[in-house]
């Protein structure tokens, strides 16, 4: 831990070793500079950059991607009085002969070609300032679905097992899209194993929810992460299918949707489609077991694509 009283050896040891935003904090620590006066001096700069940016950039709450942003990262080693790519390199960006390390991802897909909100997604991902591709891609992923007495979705928990295939990621976005009716501000996103919550984006005209769930560390290129996290709702309408798109290839995914007793479908069944708007194939019907009212699918290799569970009410 750096102490209060922060010092020049504090500084260039945490320079070496990261992470950005330790790093970050401890340098205007030490010139003595408030986080007003930084705002100010990249504004004579011709960089624009908030307080609150700043902020959350020396918290490790969000990290600098954009252009615009990294541009402000070189303005501040300047003003900060620190060695030139100090700051960069330990984002990981590959400027500066950091030499970002990468190793070989899954084939993968955009997101138009999964969800019909695609757009509104895409935005709500530039607003966190997540590059389209988020460094990641999943290993294993274990659903769990429950539909409530109302017929409504009412939450949803994940275990997965993602990898880093380029250095310096921590964090991985998650994206909820609640049925017809849904109240995207009362929706509780809640961090379950290893990560915390970041930053929440929610667009109620679509039902959507994005949200960060940091890491305690920066994971290199090749390590794996386990994490747990859910999705509380029970606001919308009455459910009929859960779908969930696949940007990567690779992996298993299980997908267990349970029922309430008192509001058990008809039928169900699973399916697959290429992209969103093409014919669902590979249809298969699946049995509700009856002492713990749940349908499964499991799939091995994943391919980019959809799949999902529907089903029929009485």
């Amino acid at each position: 831990m750096i102490p209060m009283d922060h010092t020049e050896a504090d500084l260039a040891q945490v320079l070496h070793t990261g992470p950005f935003h330790l790093a970050l904090r401890t340098a205007i620590a030490v010139r003595g500079l408030p986080l007003q006066r930084v705002r100010h001096h990249l504004t004579h700069r011709g960089i624009t950059v908030g307080v609150t940016s700043l902020s959350y950039w020396q918290q490790g709450a969000r990290r600098p991607q954009r252009p615009e942003s990294l541009r402000a990262v070189r303005a501040l080693e300047e003003l900060l009085e620190l060695p030139g790519n100090s700051l960069i390199r330990l984002l990981g960006t590959g400027d500066g002969g950091a030499g970002r390390r990468e190793v070989d991802r899954p084939a993968s897909r955009a997101y138009s070609f999964l969800m019909e909100v695609s757009g509104t997604v895409e935005r709500l991902l530039a607003d966190l300032e997540v590059p389209a591709d988020g460094g990641l891609h999943t290993v294993g992923h274990h659903e769990r679905i429950r539909i409530g007495a109302g017929r409504e979705l009412l939450g949803r928990e994940s275990r997965q097992v993602v990898r880093a295939h380029r250095d310096g990621i921590d964090r991985y976005v998650a994206i909820h899209h609640g049925d017809p009716g849904c109240e995207p501000e009362r929706v509780r996103v809640t961090a379950l194993e290893n990560c915390r919550t970041g930053r929440v984006r929610r667009h109620r005209e679509t039902g959507l929810v994005v949200a960060e769930l940091l890491f305690d560390a920066r994971l290199r290129a090749g390590e794996t992460h386990v994490l747990g996290y859910g999705f509380e709702d029970g606001t919308g309408g009455p459910s009929t299918e859960y779908v969930r798109g696949f940007t990567h290839a690779g992996g298993q995914y299980v997908l267990q949707i349970h029922f309430d007793e008192g509001a058990l479908p008809a039928r169900c069944r699973r399916f697959a489609q290429a992209t969103t708007g093409a014919p669902r194939g590979g249809r298969t019907d699946l049995t509700l077991s009856g002492r713990h009212r749940t349908v499964h699918l499991v799939e091995q290799g994943v391919r980019p694509g959809i799949l999902g569970i529907d089903w029929d009410w009485e």
